[in-house]
């Protein structure tokens, strides 16, 4: 391989894999991390005795885990959340995007400067909760999916993928009887896959990590998701498994917790790590074709 290349060029290639090697370490050492102190013993952890691989085998942490029930309810409503949130965001950005897309769309170059506009101001937390309560949305599942239905950046990163669509395609289409909304769905959607593709894995990883909104919003413990059971787990220690008393009851609990800690991470995080790869090829083709062309 090096043979062809210049001095130069074979010292920027070195130096390049070299950089590249660092930063994917530097990547996968914390995720490596999280797995072995999720499955080790914690008292090897406290003592500094873990580094890498995992230190006395024990599965403790994930069975005090899914003992509790509401890992269990918190999945289904998460589950619920992303998918019902994903296809709000993905229905409302598209018809937003695609008519802001089309050059004989009257008055879109006002509209998209209305809509950036947002990027940099907004109402503010105090003024959006009054707004959510006077639409009648406090402790119900639209609360947490309707305020952030809508990503600007998404929007726009969408609407110029569009734009790349030719012209002409349009053009045959509409001679041969196609309609705006038979254009839309029969064409424009399937040649946008990648594009979608990626705005799914966007609007659904922000769903699937969203607390805030629950937080503010949501009072029965039965609608909670995943990551405010995961909260209340690790900060507040809301388990009564855990519950000790006494020196050595103390220095259990501590135990227990630090343990818990990794293994409901890892159990957050998987759900994502496992689809990220199914997308990944739509995930680079789309963000750089969208970002890039028109």
């Amino acid at each position: 391989m090096f043979s062809k290349l210049s001095k130069g060029d074979v010292t920027f290639t070195v130096i390049n894999y070299a950089l590249l090697c660092l930063v994917v370490c530097l990547m996968i050492y914390p995720l490596v991390y999280v797995v072995s102190s999720s499955i080790s013993n914690p008292e090897k952890m406290l003592l500094g005795e873990l580094w890498l691989f995992p230190k006395d085998l024990t599965l403790d942490s994930y069975v005090l885990a899914f003992k509790n029930s509401d890992i269990w309810m918190g999945y289904r409503n998460t589950i619920f959340y992303t998918v019902l949130g994903t296809l709000i965001n993905l229905t409302l950005s598209i018809m937003i995007a695609y008519p802001l897309s089309r050059s004989d769309f009257y008055g879109r170059g006002v509209i998209t400067a209305f809509i950036i506009f947002t990027m940099f101001f907004s109402g503010g937390m105090i003024p959006t909760y009054l707004l959510v309560r006077d639409l009648g949305m406090v402790d119900t599942i639209w609360a947490v999916t309707i305020p952030g239905a809508v990503s600007v950046y998404n929007v726009i990163i969408m609407r110029t993928f569009f734009q790349g669509i030719p012209e002409e395609i349009r053009e045959a289409a509409a001679i041969d009887g196609s309609t705006n909304l038979h254009f839309l769905w029969k064409i424009v959607l399937p040649l946008s896959t990648p594009i979608i593709a990626v705005m799914a894995l966007f609007y659904g990883v922000g769903h699937w990590n969203s607390y805030f909104d629950a937080l503010i919003y949501l009072q029965d413990s039965g609608k909670f998701p995943l990551q405010l059971f995961l909260r209340q787990m690790l900060i507040q220690d809301d388990m009564t498994a855990m519950s000790t008393s006494g020196t050595d009851g103390v220095a259990q609990h501590i135990l227990r917790v630090e343990g818990l800690k990794y293994a409901v991470v890892l159990i957050a995080s998987l759900p994502m790590l496992i689809v990220y790869p199914f997308l990944q090829k739509y995930f680079i083709k789309g963000v750089m074709i969208g970002s890039l062309k028109g």
